[in-house]
């Protein structure tokens, strides 16, 4: 097993989620989001969430023949609709950063991240498709489908993200940056922050039961 606990952890609870079969999205799209703000935001954390997404959407799904469609699309656009999130979080993060640091070399990698978004979605789908029965793979290679002639969420939001950041200065790669990882680290805790207030956000208020 090349997970860490943490990933395990989301793994099982997406595969208990998605089996489950009730309410799906919202219990997916919950634990994506405390998943991501429970680490930093940066591009090495969200890969491991979404590998680890994929890996539970895949168990989940695995033997549901008969309700694989839904239960799928409902996990899918969940984690779509969460990196999405993760999109606007980050933007907000470089564009806050952005006027503290000086050093926009690593800005720039944020905002590379940003735009490896969607394919890294897309990436985490194809394996679902390729480890999974003929049925999974039929229901997952339309969604595949349907997401690229459509759009995604997340695909949409990384190009509002970076229509916004275009105007970020930019540093040629002779430049030496000496504070890279202080800055990185920064930048990864600001947008963990930011995530979490927008997920809070999404929360229904306990007090107007």
């Amino acid at each position: 097993m090349t997970e860490t606990a943490p990933q395990q952890d989301v793994t099982d609870a997406v595969r208990d989620a998605v089996k489950s079969g009730t309410d799906v999205h919202r219990q997916v799209k919950d634990i994506i989001l405390k998943a991501l703000t429970t680490g930093h935001l940066d591009k090495d954390n969200i890969k491991k969430v979404t590998e680890a997404v994929g890996k539970g959407i895949a168990q989940g799904v695995a033997g549901q023949n008969e309700h694989a469609k839904e239960v799928f699309k409902q996990a899918a656009t969940a984690l779509d609709e969460a990196l999405a999130i993760a999109a606007e979080a980050s933007k907000l993060a470089i564009q806050e950063a952005a006027a503290k640091v000086s050093a926009h070399h690593d800005l720039n990698d944020a905002a590379n991240a940003i735009q490896d978004m969607e394919r890294l979605f897309i990436d985490t789908l194809e394996k679902i498709a390729k480890g999974g029965s003929q049925v999974i793979a039929d229901v997952v290679n339309d969604f595949i489908d349907h997401s690229r002639r459509s759009g995604s969420a997340v695909g949409k939001q990384a190009l509002i993200a970076l229509d916004a950041l275009k105007d970020l200065p930019k540093i040629s790669t002779d430049i030496l940056v000496s504070s890279t990882a202080a800055t990185a680290s920064a930048l990864a805790k600001i947008g963990g922050g930011i995530l979490l207030g927008i997920a809070e956000s999404l929360q229904p208020s306990d007090s107007n039961k």
